[in-house]
């Protein structure tokens, strides 16, 4: 089944001899992306990624009050909302220099937990899992040889044969009456689905159940930040007032609500997410050798003990891995002015302007950062890319000139050769299980299992950071902000900051210039501008098209290997706004910028 609207993948002769073909839009992602890959002999030969949507966030923020901009970048994206508001408030507050107090932190951490637990469930189930899960297949299964199957990986509950008959028979109505619903757009019955249909039943049983499961865990959103999407945030803290005793604040009824919304999803992740990706896992062991790409891997680090300001407290660790070498992390640097260049957007390739330097030879450091629209080239829709010329609407980043891929693989592998004892007993498991060496985590299948990883220790810090956070009120501690430096009088006249974290999809920084109290310019480098960016002007590739050389393509009509390893980045593209007619003309502005239409 194409992901194409017309049913069928445009192709045309590729350069190498090959057959170019088109897969747009991805589909089951966050945004619009376009691929296009030359499949010569069966294997992928040369690749390109396109994101076919404008962006322009950075403009809206111009001249606004520092301390409201998190509100505006939060809307960068609709999956990551909380994630972009903490790196906004953290680049405010370093710019001015405001430490928040303990218990901020410890709010701040559990909300980002929980947003790896949900974002990494729903990926995998939602997004990713009909890449390899076979659902029409589950027709076919033994009720009692699933209960089976999913007893011996897990203690999970809802496991009776009963249960998965039940279920059978719902799916049975679904295909029957020919309408799929939520299951309509799949690869059915492709000769690289290798799940046994009792398998299949087991992951679509988890499918549907992680639906019920991911409405629930977004709550303490909802508790510590009063609403989800979108939660409150604060520059110096967070905007929820503890007051055990009154039933307007964070009393001790929200407080233990919220500590059995994290042991559920702990259970969740332990019981049923990470047993499902290493059952799936051992089905397709040869992806472990399958999207491996430069092996350049970047992670700023996340999850502070301490303070944020104190690297060295991180769970994950910051640090850079560079050509597959597991045992060396270099500096990330660009946490202070001196190594600020570490980091440069180039925009040879991308559909942009800029006016400090020639764009298509020099790149620019995000605080001298432009993003400048340009509308003089080709644009989408379109038969195929142009790669002699612009092709994108994403900017390419590169530390030190060189491509990174961010995301869980990298923060698990900086962990793993950092040495981190809990990260190290994740891994190990899962190789030992799947019986594969260190060198399969260079894969899609190590993309995919690293996220699961990242889920599960993740749950277990929501936990400590939970009973942390409860110590500290039961000694008297009930501060949430710091209100030092809050107004602009105390500023300096000139001041800039960055702030830095860990998306679940990877390495995100926001980057704030200040002038008399006024943002006066703001730029942010987010996970799948690193990721999913076109080639830079030494012509190196980025992730997405690195990992997708080599990669084997049983039928050019029906791509799901490209699927499978673009999936298992979880591309979020929505960082940016755009409205087109039919004919690829940009109708409406709104400050120089495009109007979203998603």
């Amino acid at each position: 089944m194409s992901e194409n609207k017309e049913g069928q993948i445009p192709t045309k002769l590729g350069k190498n001899g090959g057959n170019r073909i088109v897969v747009d839009p991805i589909s089951r992602i966050e945004g619009h992306l376009r691929i296009e890959a030359e499949v010569k002999d069966g294997v992928i030969v040369d690749a390109w990624s396109s994101c076919t949507m404008v962006r322009g966030l950075e403009n809206i923020v111009k001249g606004r009050d520092p301390r409201d901009v998190w509100a505006f970048v939060q809307r960068t994206c609709g999956v990551c909302t909380s994630m972009h508001a903490l790196v906004s408030v953290r680049a405010v507050e370093d710019a001015i220099g405001i430490v928040v107090p303990p218990n901020a932190e410890l709010v701040r951490n559990i909300m980002l937990q929980v947003l790896y637990m949900h974002d990494h469930v729903v990926h995998f189930y939602h997004l990713h899992a009909l890449d390899w899960v076979d659902i029409v297949s589950s027709l076919k299964a033994d009720p009692k040889a699933t209960s089976e199957l999913a007893q011996s990986i897990s203690p999970w509950a809802k496991s009776s044969p009963g249960y998965f008959a039940d279920l059978q028979k719902r799916l049975t109505k679904f295909v029957e009456s020919g309408q799929l619903g939520i299951f309509a757009n799949g690869y059915w019955g492709h000769p690289q689905m290798k799940l046994p249909p009792e398998a299949n039943l087991m992951a679509t049983a988890h499918y549907l159940e992680a639906l019920e499961w991911q409405k629930e865990i977004v709550k303490v959103h909802a508790i510590f930040g009063g609403k989800n999407p979108h939660p409150n945030y604060l520059v110096g803290g967070m905007a929820c007032a503890i007051n055990t005793d009154d039933a307007g604040g964070l009393n001790a009824e929200r407080l233990a609500f919220v500590e059995r919304l994290i042991n559920d999803g702990k259970k969740f992740v332990d019981e049923v997410y990470l047993p499902d990706v290493i059952a799936i896992g051992g089905f397709y062991k040869d992806w472990g050798a399958i999207g491996t790409g430069f092996k350049n891997y970047m992670s700023y680090g996340e999850f502070p003990t301490g303070s944020y300001n104190d690297v060295d407290t991180y769970r994950y660790k910051p640090g850079v891995i560079l050509d597959g070498d597991l045992t060396k992390i270099h500096d990330v640097g660009n946490r202070n002015v001196e190594n600020s260049d570490y980091i440069k957007e180039y925009i040879n390739n991308s559909w942009y302007d800029y006016d400090k330097v020639d764009g298509d030879k020099e790149g620019l450091e995000p605080w001298e950062g432009e993003t400048n629209i340009n509308y003089s080239g080709p644009k989408p829709p379109y038969d195929f890319l142009n790669v002699e010329e612009k092709y994108s609407f994403i900017k390419t980043p590169r530390w030190k000139g060189k491509p990174m891929e961010v995301g869980p693989l990298a923060r698990v592998l900086v962990n793993y050769v950092s040495g981190v004892e809990s990260t190290k007993h994740y891994v190990d498991t899962v190789l030992s299980t799947l019986n594969v060496p260190a060198t399969a985590l260079f894969s899609t299948l190590g993309r995919t299992a690293a996220r699961a990883i990242c889920a599960a220790e993740a749950a277990n810090w929501a936990q400590d950071d939970f009973k942390q956070l409860m110590t500290n009120i039961k000694n008297g501690d009930d501060r949430m902000a710091n209100h030092d430096k809050w107004e602009p009088e105390t500023w300096p006249k000139e001041c800039k900051g960055v702030g830095f974290g860990e998306a679940p999809r990877g390495a995100l920084s926001h980057w704030i210039k200040i002038k008399d109290g006024k943002t006066d310019n703001y730029q942010q480098v987010v996970p799948s501008t690193w990721n999913a960016s076109p080639r830079d002007p030494k012509g190196q590739r980025s992730a997405y098209e690195s990992t997708l050389l080599g990669t084997p393509v049983a039928d050019d009509n029906l791509p799901l290997e490209i699927l499978r390893t673009i999936h298992s980045f979880d591309p979020c593209i929505a960082c940016s706004v755009h409205l087109y007619d039919e004919h690829g003309k940009h109708i409406v502005g709104v400050d120089g910028i495009s109007v979203c239409s998603v």
